[in-house]
């Protein structure tokens, strides 16, 4: 299960991290007599939380009425936008309340039947086969076993659980690169893989190395994300210097993954984290 965002528990965070978007729309001049309103607050309460905000570290003040929002504020906004990203996407993925969504038929099906709604290699499929738990709805559209069907009425939780990522961790250039690197016990971790993603130039030369071509290059952070989200264990084969962005990343997700060392002779232990319950 995604935990929800932290500022969805706390209205003191909420509250902080509408008073920081406010004054970053409008540093450095903004005032908190119009910050109030506009979050259905009073003014005094928009004084005590900025005291707060910098206190925090969160905010600047350059005399009256001017504020920044500090780099480690910045990080902070981003952090909790990320939170309240992967909620929502959650929450959308999760909660089949919606009149119609499309699926895949894993049946034929016809107009007005039931069917019950699952996740397979990461896609949501419909099937005639009913069951008591899940998600279930009614067929919208007539549709062959493999076609595009919309269903409604949808009621229930669709069950996803997330996978773990697994991060291969190739030397950088200086340290010898792809030249350094464990082929015979990367292509092991590629056996086991379903998806593939690549970071980092020493990465993509070392799979190269082992006639792999990577199905992801660009954006692999957040595809890594999108597929443990969907239930889909993924290995980012990535160079040392951007393993701290990426893990960093897939904790604030708070999805589970594994730290591999790929370089020559390195001891066969790893890094790993188990997503919180």
């Amino acid at each position: 299960m995604v935990n929800m965002a932290q500022i969805l528990k706390s209205k003191n965070l909420a509250t902080k991290f509408q008073i920081m978007v406010e004054i970053a729309a409008h540093q450095p001049n903004i005032q908190q007599k119009d910050i109030a309103p506009r979050l259905g607050i009073t003014s005094q309460a928009v004084s005590e939380y900025v005291k707060e905000l910098i206190k925090d570290g969160w905010l600047s003040s350059e005399g009256r009425s001017r504020y920044k929002v500090t780099k480690e504020g910045v990080d902070w906004i981003l952090q909790m936008s990320r939170q309240l990203h992967s909620y929502a996407w959650f929450v959308s993925k999760a909660v089949a309340d919606i009149s119609t969504t499309t699926a895949i038929a894993g049946s034929d099906l016809s107009v007005g039947q039931p069917a019950s709604l699952y996740m397979k290699d990461g896609l949501l499929f419909a099937s005639d086969v009913i069951s008591d738990k899940g998600a279930k709805g009614i067929a919208a559209t007539a549709a062959e076993k493999g076609q595009d069907v919309g269903i409604r009425n949808i009621e229930g939780v669709i069950k996803l659980e997330p996978a773990k990522v697994t991060v291969g961790k190739v030397p950088n250039v200086q340290d010898g690169g792809s030249r350094s690197t464990d082929l015979a016990r990367l292509k092991k971790e590629i056996k086991e893989a379903r998806l593939v993603g690549a970071m980092g130039t020493e990465a993509l030369v070392a799979l190269r190395q082992i006639d792999v071509k990577p199905g992801y290059v660009q954006g692999v952070r957040e595809a890594a994300i999108e597929a443990a989200y969907c239930g889909l264990p993924f290995l980012v084969v990535c160079s040392e210097d951007k393993v701290s962005i990426l893990v960093q990343r897939l904790e604030e997700e708070n999805l589970g993954y594994q730290v591999i060392d790929l370089s020559q002779n390195f001891p066969k232990a790893s890094t790993s984290r188990r997503r919180s319950p």
